[in-house]
């Protein structure tokens, strides 16, 4: 059953999120283990449609064409096309970021979509089955064909000897003892640098990589003492966030005497800012 079309306030029954700042955080999550997923233009597209997603917060009925335009005069004529954004709204969708209901109007036409962000979950979401999937063919020679073909194409997973240059060997040496394939440690890295690059605080290497190892090994303290870590990357990006804010704080404390203002970045681009001079002890 489509929902009947009107203003973005009348769907705040469909809001997952107390307020912007949360929807935020959800967003920041879900990029940190979806982000390789999208290409840079669905990136675009999907930036732009959590910056519509504020009025209430995680819910959007913006029309396609508007933000096409936007982006494309943010751009300078630059801008993504309908298909790019169409896909990446089936990715979102597959990968549980989305939930999508269909609107009409007063006279039953078709009107804008809803769009609907999940919360991250504790777990690893469900993905959106695909509809007219076809049968497997019964032909037994044709079965085999199949079954040993997806054998071939299975893919290989490399060791911590493979990790990307840019993880310090200091961090892949702790963590491959727990995880040892490049691709989840690599992951893990990633998370420290987007919470880095929230704090403004890139340049505090050797900072960063001991809060990075502390909260590692706070991680698998939780793990071996209880079994209630369900998705131990989101864990340790709550225990890194939180060191990592002290730093923050703590550079906020050096510098409150200094006539200027610290930023703190927000994945989707959105940017707050502490004033050294009107904040308060």
């Amino acid at each position: 059953m489509k929902l009947k079309s009107g203003s973005i306030e009348g769907f705040e029954g469909y809001s997952q999120f107390k307020s912007v700042k949360e929807f935020n955080t959800h967003v920041e999550m879900w990029l940190a283990v979806k982000k390789q997923e999208f290409s840079k233009g669905e990136l675009v597209g999907l930036k732009r449609l959590v910056r519509f997603s504020a009025k209430v917060p995680g819910v959007s009925n913006a029309k396609i064409g508007t933000l096409l335009k936007v982006i494309n005069d943010e751009y300078q004529g630059n801008g993504i096309s309908r298909s790019t954004f169409k896909r990446m709204i089936i990715k979102a969708r597959e990968f549980g970021i989305l939930t999508i209901y269909e609107t009409e109007r007063k006279n039953g036409s078709q009107s804008s979509n809803l769009y609907c962000f999940n919360r991250f979950p504790a777990s690893e979401p469900p993905k959106v089955k695909k509809l007219d999937q076809p049968k497997e063919t019964s032909n037994p020679l044709k079965t085999n064909i199949k079954k040993n073909t997806k054998r071939n194409e299975a893919p290989i997973e490399l060791d911590h000897n493979f990790v990307s240059d840019k993880v310090p060997q200091a961090f892949i040496q702790l963590v491959k003892y727990f995880f040892s394939d490049a691709k989840t440690i690599e992951e893990y890295w990633h998370m420290v640098q987007i919470a880095a690059f929230r704090f403004e605080i890139g340049q505090h290497t050797e900072d960063i990589l001991a809060i990075a190892i502390q909260s590692f090994k706070q991680l698998i303290r939780k793990l071996k003492s209880t079994k209630h870590v369900v998705k131990p990357i989101a864990f340790f990006y709550g225990i890194l966030t939180n060191k990592l804010k002290e730093l923050y704080l703590d550079q906020f404390h050096e510098n409150r005497n200094e006539s200027k203002q610290l930023r703190y970045v927000l994945e989707t681009g959105e940017v707050m800012y502490y004033d050294w001079l009107h904040t308060e002890s």
